[in-house]
């Protein structure tokens, strides 16, 4: 295989594990649904939303994407385009230094997902 293949390979296989790993998070009392999307010219983004009893929306979600000679990987999770965990934006010139942030990046959204949940919930039960 060439580097191209090697290259695209490595990046469907982290987003398969970042697919599997955000569909893990769930709640009991919550609904939730993952989401992968392509985006132009050459980016994807997965996670999941969760839709909290009173209608409103929490995502949690990594991208990666190529673009002018290098690789730009973002994370966070938002309530209703409230950023409630911003990731900053890292621009790296190779795929596989693009990828092992990408890899941290799943987990560093994935980690509060329950805490965020919960926390939303209570503020709901206290109103």
């Amino acid at each position: 295989m060439d580097s191209e293949s090697l290259a695209a390979a490595g990046l469907l296989a982290a987003l398969g594990r970042a697919s599997e790993t955000l569909a893990e998070l769930h709640h009991p009392f919550v609904r939730s649904e993952r989401f992968s999307h392509f985006f132009p010219p050459a980016g994807a983004r997965v996670g999941v939303t969760f839709v909290l009893p009173d209608g409103r929306e929490v995502r949690f979600e990594v991208s990666i994407a190529a673009s002018g000679g290098a690789f730009h990987v973002e994370g966070g999770v938002e309530a209703e385009g409230e950023p409630l965990l911003e990731l900053p934006r890292k621009s790296l010139p190779g795929v596989q230094d693009a990828l092992a942030v990408f890899d941290d990046y799943v987990g560093e959204v994935a980690a509060p997902a329950t805490r965020l949940i919960g926390q939303l919930l209570e503020e709901l039960s206290d109103n």
